[in-house]
This record gives C-alpha cells, structure tokens and sequence, in this order.
C-alpha cells in the first residue's frame, strides 16, 4: 500500500505512545524471565528491536522476519526518552546532553538496514535540528559568562513529541534571568568645545537629516536676520525642531550667524587670506599700485577704521578683531577675553626684523612658546649637575632672550670667553673669529624662529595702545612690490565700526549618498566658507544642535598662521565672570565660550563631532 510522502507509521499521538511504552515494558519483562523456545536464538537482537515502538516476536510474522516499526526520525541524539534526557554545565560555561537509560544495541546485523531507512528522515530534518543547534548554542553563549557552578536542568515526562521538547529547552534557555545583560551606563554629556581663535577658511558639516532649510532664504527672512545683528537680538530655540524648514526664527538666526564686517572691501579681490594668496592676486585689476595719492587715500582711511576699532575694543562694544598682512595676523582682543584681566594682542608669525622694530618703539612683548619650552628645559635639568646647569642656562639665555640682552654685554662676553688664551700667552698663535661671524652664531638660534608658530608674539596691557601706534606708521606693513603692492591689510571684526562694509559667508547645501556597509545612506552637507570668526563658528553649531536633533559633525579647514593664537599668555589669568561684555553684540553662550582660556595650545580644531547632544573633537 502506498504512502504519502512524509508520512511514517510510527507516528502516533501522546497517548498511544504511552501506551506503547507500557506495553514494551511488559513484553520485555516476559521474554527475559522467560526460557528461550526451541529453535529460537539466544541472540538479543532476535527478540528486542531497539528502534521499534514495541517488540518483536518471531511467531508474529510466518516468514521469520517480524514487521519494522521503527520511528524515521530517529537518531542517536534524538531517540532517548524524554525524562531520561539532561543537560549539563560545566564550569567553562559548554553544555553536553546526556542520557543515563540509553537502550544497548542488540541486533547488530539490523544496523546497516536501518541506517539506509533513516538516511531519508535525516535529511528531511536536517535544518530542524541545525536550527535548534543555533538556538542551544546561542543561549549557552549568553549565560556562559555568569554560570559558575554546574547546573542541571532536568526535563520532567510530558506528553509531548520531541520536537516540542526541543522547542521548550531552548525557549527556557534563552528567558533565563541570567542571560538578561545589565544596563549600559550612559556616557557623560559633553555640551561645549573649547574656544578656538583661529580663523576658519571652510567649513563641511554632515548630517543624516537634511541642511537644505539653511539655503535660498526668503527676503523676510533674510532682511529680519540682519536687523538682528545690528541690534544684537537673539532668539531662543526650543531644544529640538521637529521641521527646521518651517521654522522661520530658525532661518533669521542661521543667517544671522552669517555677518560679518570688513575694512576695506573690494568686490572684485578677496582679501583674505592674505598671506600666500599671491595666486588670488594675479591678473586683477590693481589700479592702486601705481597711484601714490591713491595708495595714501587707502591708508588714510584705513588708519580711521583701525583706530574706531581699537576704540571699540577698549570700550568692551567690540569683543575682538584681526589684522591681516601679506606678512603677519594680529588678534586684538578685549578684556575678560581668554582668560586675560587686560586687553592682548597677539601677532604670528614674526621674524626678527618686526621684532626688533617693536622692540625699538618702546613696545614691551613675550614669546610664549619660548618661554614655555625654556621653563621645560629648566625643570629637566633640576637633575643634572651642578656644573652642567649652569652651562645649560647660558645656552637658553642666548637662545630665547633677546629683550634683556644688549650689544655691550654680548661685547664683553665674546673678550671674556678668550680670556683663558691670554693666560696660556697663546692668544696670537690662534685666529680669533671676527665679531660679525660671532654675532651671527649667536642670532643663528633667534633668527630660525622666522615664520614658525613659535615666533608668536604677545603684547598685554597698555602696550596693545603703542602697536596700534606702531601699525600705522610701519612702512613694511604694506607690501611695495607685488600684486598686493600698495593694498592696506584687512580689518575682520564680528561688530560694525568705522569704514567697514557688512559682508556674508556663503552657504551652500548638497545632498550626498555615502556608503554604509552594503547599502548607501542619504547624507547631508552644508557648505559654509569665507573668512569664519569664533563666534560665528560656535553660533552655527548652537543652531545646528536644535536643528539636527544632536547629531551632526563638522570638518574646519583653519588659516594655518593663525593656529598658534590659542597659546595661553605669561600675564595670571582672571576669572571670566570679573569684566561684563553683556554690551559686547555677540550670543551670551559664545560670550562665555571665549572668556574660558582655551586648551588647544598652538593646535586648532579640525573636527567636531556631536552625538546625542554631545560634543566630540579632534585638534
């Protein structure tokens, strides 16, 4: 008689098996308590089967050869009883099954027949015992870590197939307390940067939401957005948007971030950068350049804008401002700024010839980074000698400190270090070095600092007052020969003054696909470039927070000479809360930004990445 497919005749109901079980139990105990029958074999395997649901006896069948009844599905691991079945723990956290009531094998010539009629059954269920393998496996991997001891987990004798056995282990395995991980500890919110006075040429910022609200604004919004700088209103955004290009303060205040205010402005030559921008000079028109009364008209007006900023500055209405030069930067920087009582200045790079030129002006100046590395050398020579200090400090004392050495003193050092030929008589026989080769040995250590970030020079005080002084009457701060040949430097500054021109950054948006993995991600980035100041640097990224929802991240792309002006000073610092510069136009939070001291040293930011709300950032 044909059978469907999968169908086996040992498959029976709970309580058929059960009753089978008792049966087989009867009959066993009859056949070995019971002397073997003539012309019956003493072999076991003529009358257990130990694959079928119950036995076989030789009478039962007039061929000799009793009817196979055995259950397809079964195997060596799946054909134990249900209560006899165990698993156990080791201490290393592996599990193996086992079985105290295995069934010895007794007919071992039915082994090969049997091994053919299971070989179909094997397959057909091979990814149902794989998968429970995975399962088994994956439980015993989440509580292998918090097991100590060995335990036992015991089946009790149920109804069920062997199937639902499996199913029931692994469902118990994997809603063990145990396997429950603990809760993460959230990491510490990091809600600010530090202040970084570079100025930023370019700015990329990416996002997985969109940036295009901060593009193409309306006339309204873009006419509302300057009012407010001038004014210095600013407006307070809740702590997440929920559709940033609907939200009309959100578009006035990004482009109010936008402004800034710059002396002189031509709008056919970018004016910043100025150092090495020879390329961004050539082939324009520079009508100036051979003008002498022009060229003085320029300065004449710039010595006015210089002087209303400064003037600003001390009166606390302007925070801070830049100086740009085809050689050098200036950063001038009101009180209470960077962790400073008083205002400071600070100029980079420098060479020898700038500095000796204030240094004849009566201008008084540190070198910070000088002076940092001869206090590093001093507290690692502590344990040295005695003889040899002293030979170290007169090495860094012609290193670093030219402003209390004069051409006298060095005079009397070059005859006194001869002297010791004299007292051989010996003094005629050597060839002393002339004064000029000595002279430039010993400037050889001042003058390699030229164009480096340690030629970075600090005026503090009243001082600041005498290099406005000396700015506008230098000749050499405008260049004589070359495309910028007669062209004032440029005047940044975040606060209108006199002459200045109101300017922009340019913004724009682009949608990108970026690829994450195997798939690609919608990304998008908002462009921003132009000459970016502090403050307009940290208002941007305190809109992007709301409109981003705390996820965005930023590459700045800073003006290498003005890296270096993150150098803390020489002067003690102040508390940043003991000047009030409520009145100084900038975002109360950008304003408590940059009266902290910054710890970036001579570096600058170059990434900042912000996650869930909070900031990340690479120097």
């Amino acid at each position: 008689m044909s059978q469907q497919e999968g169908y086996s005749p040992s498959f029976k109901r709970p309580a058929e098996i059960m009753r089978m079980r008792r049966k087989r139990t009867r009959s066993d105990a009859s056949v070995f308590s019971s002397p073997s029958a003539p012309g019956q074999s003493g072999s076991p395997r003529a009358c257990v089967r130990p694959f079928s649901p119950g036995p076989l006896f030789n009478n039962q069948n007039p061929s000799g050869r009793g009817t196979k009844r055995r259950n397809p599905f079964a195997n060596i691991e799946n054909t134990f009883s249900p209560k006899k079945k165990f698993l156990i723990y080791n201490d290393d956290g592996s599990g193996e099954a086992a079985d105290s009531s295995r069934r010895r094998s007794e007919d071992e010539g039915e082994e090969e027949e049997k091994e053919e009629d299971m070989s179909a059954a094997k397959e057909r269920h091979a990814g149902a015992t794989v998968a429970f393998r995975d399962r088994l496996a994956e439980a015993e991997l989440q509580e292998h870590q918090d097991i100590n001891s060995k335990k036992c987990l015991t089946f009790s004798e149920d109804d069920s197939l062997f199937e639902e056995e499996e199913d029931d282990v692994g469902s118990l395995l994997l809603k063990s307390p145990q396997a429950i991980a603990p809760a993460s500890i959230a990491p510490p919110v990091c809600t600010e940067y530090p202040a970084d006075w570079s100025l930023k040429t370019r700015l990329l910022f990416t996002s997985p939401l969109t940036l295009s609200w901060a593009e193409q604004p309306k006339a309204q919004e873009e006419a509302s957005g300057l009012s407010r700088h001038c004014r210095a209103q600013f407006s307070t955004l809740p702590h997440s948007l929920q559709d940033p290009r609907s939200c009309s303060e959100l578009r006035q205040a990004f482009q109010q971030s936008l402004v800034y205010w710059q002396h002189p402005s031509l709008p056919w030559i970018p004016l910043f950068p100025r150092i090495n921008a020879e390329r961004s000079f050539a082939g324009r028109s520079a009508p100036w350049a051979q003008d002498r009364a022009l060229q003085q008209s320029l300065m004449s007006e710039w010595s006015v804008s210089l002087s209303s900023l400064y003037s600003l500055l001390k009166a606390r209405l302007c925070p801070y401002f830049y100086l740009c030069s085809y050689q050098f930067t200036v950063l001038f920087r009101a009180a209470g700024l960077g962790g400073s009582s008083s205002i400071t200045a600070a100029i980079s790079p420098t060479t020898r010839g700038l500095r000796e030129a204030m240094k004849a002006d009566g201008i008084e100046f540190s070198l910070p980074l000088v002076e940092e590395r001869r206090r590093s050398r001093e507290q690692q020579n502590l344990t040295v000698q005695e003889g040899d200090e002293e030979d170290q400090e007169c090495s860094e004392l012609k290193e670093g400190k030219e402003t209390q050495t004069g051409d006298e003193g060095e005079n009397d050092d070059e005859e006194g270090s001869f002297s010791w030929l004299k007292e051989m008589g010996i003094q005629d026989k050597i060839k002393k070095p002339d004064s000029i080769t000595m002279q430039l040995r010993k400037e050889g250590q001042t003058v390699s600092l030229d164009h480096k970030p340690e030629s970075m020079v600090c005026v503090e005080g009243p001082h600041t007052f005498t290099l406005i002084n000396f700015l506008i009457n230098c000749k050499s701060l405008v260049a004589s020969t070359g495309s910028q040949a007669g062209l004032p430097p440029t005047l940044l500054a975040p606060r209108a003054f006199r002459g200045a021109t109101m300017q922009t950054l340019k913004a724009r948006s682009v949608n990108v696909k970026s690829q994450v993995g195997s798939t690609y991600q919608d990304i998008s980035s908002l462009e921003i470039t132009g000459p970016i100041l502090p403050s307009s640097l940290h208002t941007i990224t305190t809109l992007l927070r709301p409109a981003q929802k705390g996820n965005f991240s930023a590459s700045l792309y800073t003006h290498t000479p003005t890296a270096v002006m993150n150098t803390h000073t020489t002067q003690p610092q102040c508390a940043g809360g003991s000047v009030d510069l409520s009145s100084c136009g900038l975002h109360p939070s950008s304003i408590q930004q940059l009266q902290q001291p910054s710890s970036l040293g001579k570096t600058a930011l170059t990434h900042i990445n912000m996650s869930n709300y909070s900031y990340m950032w690479k120097n």
